[in-house]
């Protein structure tokens, strides 16, 4: 359709079908859905109707091309004008071929996979009749207390930006011109990362520098990139709940930045404008949530109860209900909707791609390019000859695929114990503990199993359901029963290696300190066993870097390393032994930092090199380093370049993430690693919120993770 003829629709539509447009709900209120269920009553909750229904715009949670083109089919029999249904589903990390969890893709640094991640899991989606997904999300991350940070690409606002278009990328590509492609949707804006006390939908605080300085850019470049719709947060901001905040919605989001999207709220957020106490009932909710811009209300009936009333009685005005009509409608026209309203949805092509080999391979890949090797005592790689025990909850569970990854199934899930039984010649298997509960057999069997082998790997961790949303934790330690095995297999004299499965940073003290070896796998998907086997026999160099700190206490959490220098810091030349910023009991620093992660190779960096100590707004500053393999073994670096700005406006960072470069080298051969810093990439914003740079001094820093760095100053002038 042209916009002309859109326009020309939206004419048609009464008042009553504008509205249906704004409803969203889930899959067994629709006609032609496998399973109907027992509806009458959530209907009768939500005060809608079947013909409630035959005016909603949008689908939850179908999924499977048979579903969707029968619900479909069903819906523009019954809809007047004939407008198709949009398909919308949480596809975060992988459809059917369930790839690791953003936080672990964080980790690979690997901005080219993370793509292709998204790829797959658009192509898959697509097959099965999805439109939409709800994806990425890049709520920056500094407390591993909050359940989502799996979710999350990490703490950082560059390297979260960089993933956020990646994956933006794959998701759509050109949406008017590839085939199996999705609409993706950026969340949660804004800032749902940062609850007090990393308690999900608690109270978010914090001034608009630290906002715009932190938080935005992640949202703003899945934007630029082209990302269709916007989700908006559970958590208010400086007091108001963001799916009611028009300075946010309008303000910074359309007006400021031009988005002309579509914008969705969370799971019944609307209605939560109640509980939230700005929102006396659900029609003053409906009129704060339309006003702010928000198009489409999921899973609440809000705008359908009350917003033609709202309108009748001059309190919104009807070209507000237009104008998220019209975006809805266009959208549906970009999908390519009203000329095949079932898309890409088809079995055949369902069978052809999900699961597929070339799709199990690229999660391979990319698990193990996420799996960061946290300590090395001369253990790993494993020698393939030797006697190895498996032990621990995690040996033979498939509960490796973390939150969001509904679409997966166990049967598909290749464990530790099959991954590493394709590799191994003699492999004994013993459980040793559950989770959280334990019993003395099975502690019996596992060092009975232990004390034949020549090297014990303990595979330890969380339930999947202990995080994602909702999955909070005030202890970030491995349960006793877990610490208590890990203990007793050292106890033998044993080389130990301990395996993590986990969605967020923990505390590890207790585990570094009993392990010869730890390897944080996190929840590295479908094909995560044989992921797990290519990194401890040596098949797969690790190359990981930690894209979130890991604390030595959860008493500092919040712990990141790009953190705001204060008037008494540690390192200060007269600094007092006591009255500076630290802890009495534990280090100010992680037990891991950012950007951290061990290789089977050994790197040296040589002198860093500037091509000049001062540089005009005009000018490009070119750095280098040489690295160079020392070792024996083909590896690849992450070499990170840092930026300080020594003097501000504003308090500055001690250090920011500008760019990064992952090389391959093989033994012995060297690299001249080259980075280019120009004005933009110093700027900040300053106090009446202008992004600009300052003249003066800087510090730039290339290395290793972020603490283990090469500095040189230069000046801006």
């Amino acid at each position: 359709m042209t916009e002309a003829q859109l326009k020309d629709l939206l004419t048609q539509m009464t008042t009553e079908e504008k509205v249906g447009q704004l409803l969203q709900l889930a899959t067994p209120f629709f006609k032609g859905a496998s399973d109907r269920g027992e509806i009458t009553g959530p209907m009768e909750n939500m005060n809608i109707n079947e013909e409630d229904i035959k005016h909603t715009g949008s689908v939850l949670g179908a999924s499977g091309a048979r579903e969707t083109i029968n619900i479909q089919k069903t819906h523009l029999e019954e809809n007047r004008l004939g407008i198709p249904l949009l398909f919308m589903s949480d596809i975060i990390h992988g459809f059917k071929t369930i790839f690791p969890v953003p936080l672990a893709i964080g980790c690979s640094w690997d901005i080219e996979l993370a793509e292709k991640s998204a790829a797959v899991a658009a192509k898959e989606a697509a097959a099965s009749g999805v439109h939409v997904t709800f994806a990425p999300m890049v709520d920056l991350s500094r407390d591993p207390r909050w359940g989502r940070v799996m979710e999350s690409t990490g703490e950082d606002p560059h390297l979260n930006s960089q993933f956020a278009r990646a994956f933006v990328r794959g998701f759509q590509g050109d949406l008017d011109n590839d085939a199996h492609k999705v609409a993706s949707c950026v969340k949660h804006f804004a800032a749902y990362g940062a609850p007090e006390g990393g308690r999900d939908y608690n109270t978010v605080d914090m001034s608009e520098w630290m906002l715009r300085e932190n938080y935005l850019p992640a949202y703003k470049a899945a934007l630029e990139e082209g990302c269709e719709m916007v989700m908006t947060a559970f958590n208010i901001l400086n007091g108001i709940p963001a799916t009611g905040n028009e300075s946010l919605m309008r303000g910074i989001l359309r007006e400021e930045w031009g988005f002309d999207g579509v914008l969705i709220s969370d799971w019944g957020a609307v209605k939560e404008l109640i509980p939230h106490g700005v929102a006396e009932d659900q029609k003053q909710a409906a009129e704060l949530a339309l006003k702010a811009g928000v198009d489409i209300e999921m899973m609440t009936s809000c705008y359908t109860n009350h917003v033609q009333e709202l309108i009748e009685e001059g309190s919104l005005e009807e070209s507000t209900l237009d104008e998220g009509v019209l975006r809805i409608l266009q959208l549906k026209n970009k999908l390519g909707l009203f000329d095949n309203p079932h898309r890409f949805a088809s079995e055949e092509d369902e069978k052809k791609y999900i699961l597929s080999p070339e799709h199990r391979r690229a999660s391979r890949e990319l698990a193990a390019k996420s799996i960061v090797l946290l300590k090395n005592e001369d253990v790993l790689p494993l020698n393939a000859e030797k006697k190895v025990a498996l032990v621990g909850p995690f040996a033979s569970n498939t509960d490796i695929l973390g939150p969001w990854s509904w679409g997966g199934s166990a049967e598909d899930t290749v464990t530790v114990e099959t991954g590493l039984n394709q590799q191994l010649k003699d492999l004994a298997v013993a459980k040793g503990t559950d989770l959280r509960d334990g019993n003395e057999e099975d502690l019996k069997a596992a060092l009975q199993t232990a004390e034949q082998a020549d090297v014990v790997v303990v595979a330890l961790g969380e339930h999947s359901d202990w995080s994602g949303e909702a999955g909070c934790l005030a202890d970030i330690r491995l349960p006793e029963v877990q610490l208590d095995l890990l203990k007793k297999m050292k106890q033998l004299g044993k080389p130990v290696v301990a395996v993590l499965f986990n969605g967020r940073p923990l505390d590890l003290r207790e585990v570094t300190e009993h392990a010869d070896a730890v390897v944080e796998a996190w929840y590295p998907g479908t094909e995560g066993g044989n992921a797990v086997a290519d990194i401890l026999l040596g098949k797969v160099n690790p190359s990981a870097k930690l894209s979130m700190s890991m604390p030595y206490s959860v008493g500092q959490v919040p712990v990141y390393y790009n953190s705001y220098s204060t008037g008494r810091p540690k390192d200060a030349p007269d600094a007092q032994e006591r009255y500076v910023s630290q802890y009495l009991d534990i280090p100010n620093e992680p037990l891991f930092p950012f950007g951290y992660g061990l290789s089977y190779s050994q790197f040296e960096y040589g002198e860093l090199q500037l091509s000049a100590d001062r540089m005009t707004k005009e000018d490009t500053l070119t750095v280098t380093v040489d690295v160079t393999n020392v070792s024996d073994i083909p590896g690849e670096e992450v070499v990170q370049l840092y930026v300080r700005d020594n003097v501000g406006q504003v308090v500055r960072p001690t250090k920011e993430l500008k760019d990064f470069r992952k090389v391959a080298l093989q033994p012995g051969h060297t690299e001249t690693v080259t980075f280019q810093i120009t004005e933009p990439q110093l700027r900040y914003y300053h106090a009446n919120m202008e992004h600009t740079s300052d003249p003066g001094e800087f510090t730039v820093f290339v290395g290793t993770n972020s603490q283990d760095v090469k500095a040189k100053r230069f000046r801006l002038e």
